[in-house]
């Protein structure tokens, strides 16, 4: 299945993407789909639905797309996950995961405006793979055990302001969340739909130019190893959104550096995960 939020900011609905691309509406059946969605089974009762998608109200063309996940308890994020990344920024392979953590008011839809922060002068895109939590995990067992917990994957992009990040003091999180810094969308394909997570080519533009190409084979930790080693530390709530790391590529690793500017037009595409295009503004 293929679940979108469709509607205005802050009042979306939840709905289907049929065979045909059109959008049907589950309001009716569904309130929204949220950490109380994914948490009591909602998956299983939206498939009945999905089998007879044609009694859905159609959504109408151009209606705008939210997050397909109602705002997350958490978003968890991996750094440095791929090592062409990891040289381009100068760092070190990491030899376990680097977690971080974003605000969760970065969600935003996949054609959404991406903010840039007052005093900003080096906002950044990163293409990344989010996973979506399908039910509490803690303490798993394997990577393998991590496959029964994982509800489906989006595309994403953690947007990042380097100098507040970097310049500023303290850790990632200052420079990874502000309002609109994770696009995401714009669907949330199960994990079902998506035969292997680690056979997908991810891409970015800005303004028509490909900044970055890369492959999920080419991560130094792979999703399921991330879930369960994540579950080690904390708690991964239902409707949680864990991104993954992105590929090289990011304006900070460019020789001279490029960042984004009110204007600036950012398209990502993921295989399987649709497109997303943002618009910059100054917030």
């Amino acid at each position: 299945m293929k679940l979108v939020r469709h509607g205005p900011a802050g009042v979306e609905r939840p709905g289907l993407i049929g065979a045909d691309g059109t959008i049907r509406d589950c309001s009716a059946h569904i309130a929204d789909y949220d950490h109380a969605f994914f948490a009591g089974g909602g998956l299983e009762r939206l498939r009945g639905l999905a089998a007879d998608m044609g009694r859905l109200p159609a959504v109408a063309s151009g209606t705008r797309l939210g997050p397909p996940v109602a705002r997350p308890r958490n978003v968890l994020a991996i750094g440095l996950n791929y090592r062409d990344h990891a040289r381009e920024t100068g760092a070190q392979i990491p030899g376990e995961p680097v977690l971080f953590m974003k605000a969760t008011g970065t969600v935003c839809g996949p054609h959404d405006p991406i903010l840039i922060p007052r005093g900003s002068v080096k906002t950044d895109w990163e293409v990344e793979l989010a996973v979506v939590i399908g039910r509490p995990a803690r303490y798993l067992e394997s990577p393998a055990a991590a496959r029964e917990f994982v509800a489906g994957f989006c595309a994403a992009n953690d947007v990042s302001e380097r100098a507040f990040q970097r310049e500023r003091g303290g850790q990632w999180s200052k420079g990874k969340s502000s309002d609109n810094f994770l696009p995401l969308g714009p669907w949330l394909a199960t994990a079902d739909e998506i035969a292997d997570p680690q056979a997908l080519a991810l891409a970015l533009d800005v303004n028509g130019v490909r900044k970055q190409s890369g492959h999920t084979s080419e991560m130094i930790f792979d999703v399921w190893f991330l879930v369960h080693y994540v579950s080690q530390f904390l708690t991964l709530e239902a409707g949680d959104v864990l991104i993954t790391g992105t590929p090289a590529g990011v304006g900070m690793g460019r020789t001279p550096p490029e960042y984004l500017a009110a204007g600036d037009v950012v398209e990502v595409a993921i295989d399987g995960l649709g497109r997303q295009r943002c618009v910059c503004r100054q917030a």
